[in-house]
């Protein structure tokens, strides 16, 4: 074994050596099993886009293939016959053709939750197709290491679609000029395919560069554009060599992140996208508490009851989780974002307490009525799952629209409570985190990202006081 192949196992290694040390488990032999398994700081994460007849498909297999990690197209996500999700995505897409974009995300959720993905990574194939399913991915902390985008001039792209030809019996798919079959009998069986014509070809690159143009911006500094007007071996060992490279943080420091904000500022999206560029631990309090109650944990079983009854878990209970989450090894070493946690000047005073003071703490300002048309007008259909906003994204029909449900937390009264319940200890918060920096919430998510981003790299100023 050479020693650049034996770096990431002595890596792997110490990490766990670490790992036992700190925690000091009763069972080491099962402690470390368990960290194997959860272990995937280094499996592939990768996203490949690209327009119709560029070729992404396949350099996505040949990437799956040689790093021995899973691939996740649309296909094959709603084939998958013990999926519940796939069941209902696979009844509306033979209906139309599409699955729904909260149907897919939640899909890519569960498949990415498995064990062979956690262990081998995955590599999405053509996924997100909109700006909508990029900034819904990111919100879940679904965050891809390495984005492949493949490019070729749309002359190019069209004169290839048009030379496609299938194997109806086996689906291998040949090209008229670029991978003609040798022998006769599959080259007089071969069809053409449905929607390669000119016309079809060009309708569908239109589509991909109305959106593509929207996606890149959702992820910065780990973008790469790969022509795909080469050979396709050529266009592979590029992929390969950028999927297999590390990114350095460009943060100055270890950042330990506070968002605050009302409900609806944009908490969570911000929390992500910080998450992914700087490789944080997204720490989302609720989340938390959901988690320790799934993971049947000591403290779980002391939070379950709360949540029966649908009552507020105690802060001794929240700090227990939130420190445990803080003080684990990834937490110290990369920085964390929190968000949700502290809501008072009690829970930051204990947070303070236990020694998890943040470095940078940014208020997301958004004024009552923009989070009243942010919230108040979210709509789901019951039948798809599909969520809509009926200003930003109306149902496409009048036979949805009608069916469409709001949920009970939506409504003005119960969003005006929350903002209310924030503000009452705003300020004290304020007060509290003097050097924290205000931002304008109310505008382009990434606009609002770009102003945290600078706060977070810049010094923060002296404050005369």
């Amino acid at each position: 074994m050479s020693r650049k192949q034996t770096e990431p196992l002595q890596c792997k290694l110490q990490n766990m050596l670490e790992q036992l040390l700190i925690h000091q488990p009763k069972d080491p032999i099962l402690f470390m099993i368990s960290h194997l398994q959860r272990d995937n700081n280094n499996v592939p994460k990768i996203v490949i886009l690209g327009p119709p007849a560029s070729g992404k498909t396949t350099i996505a297999m040949w990437l799956c293939k040689h790093l021995n990690s899973n691939l996740l197209t649309v296909e094959n996500l709603i084939a998958r016959e013990l999926s519940s999700l796939a069941a209902g995505a696979r009844r509306h897409y033979q209906d139309v053709t599409k699955v729904p974009s909260t149907l897919l995300v939640r899909l890519i959720q569960e498949r990415v939750s498995e064990e062979d993905c956690i262990r081998r990574g995955w590599i999405l194939d053509g996924i997100p197709e909109t700006r909508e399913q990029a900034l819904m991915i990111q919100t879940l902390g679904i965050t891809p290491r390495h984005v492949i985008v493949l490019s070729s001039p749309d002359t190019v792209l069209i004169e290839r679609n048009l030379g496609k030809r299938i194997d109806p019996q086996t689906g291998e798919i040949y090209h008229t000029t670029f991978d003609w079959p040798p022998e006769a009998e599959i080259q007089n069986r071969l069809v053409v395919p449905e929607g390669i014509s000119e016309l079809e070809t060009a309708r569908k690159l239109l589509e991909y560069h109305r959106n593509i143009i929207r996606i890149l911006p959702a992820y910065p500094k780990i973008l790469k554009v790969i022509s795909a007007d080469q050979p396709c071996m050529d266009v592979f060992y590029q992929a390969l060599t950028y999927a297999q490279t590390s990114h350095r943080s460009n943060a100055p420091f270890t950042p330990r992140v506070l968002l605050c904000g009302p409900v609806g500022s944009g908490r969570r999206l911000q929390a992500a996208l910080l998450a992914q560029k700087y490789g944080l631990v997204n720490v989302h309090c609720g989340q938390l508490l959901k988690e320790a109650v799934a993971d049947k944990s000591k403290v779980g079983e002391l939070i379950q009851p709360y949540f029966q009854k649908k009552m507020a878990v105690p802060d001794s209970i929240i700090m227990k989780v939130l420190d445990q989450r803080l003080s684990q090894q990834d937490s110290v070493q990369k920085g964390w974002v929190l968000h949700g946690f502290p809501r008072d000047l009690d829970q930051a005073h204990m947070l303070h307490s236990l020694g998890h003071q943040p470095s940078r703490v940014f208020f997301l300002n958004v004024p009552l009525d923009s989070i009243i048309e942010r919230l108040t007008l979210r709509r789901m259909d019951p039948v798809t799952g599909e969520r809509y906003h009926l200003m930003y994204k109306p149902p496409p029909t009048v036979e949805i629209q009608a069916r469409l449900l709001q949920h009970p937390r939506d409504t003005k009264e119960q969003v005006k409570l929350k903002m209310d319940l924030f503000y009452r200890h705003s300020s004290d918060l304020e007060e509290f985190y003097r050097q924290a920096i205000a931002i304008n919430g109310d505008q382009d998510p990434y606009t609002v990202f770009e102003y945290i981003e600078s706060g977070i790299i810049n010094p923060l100023p002296r404050k005369v006081p």
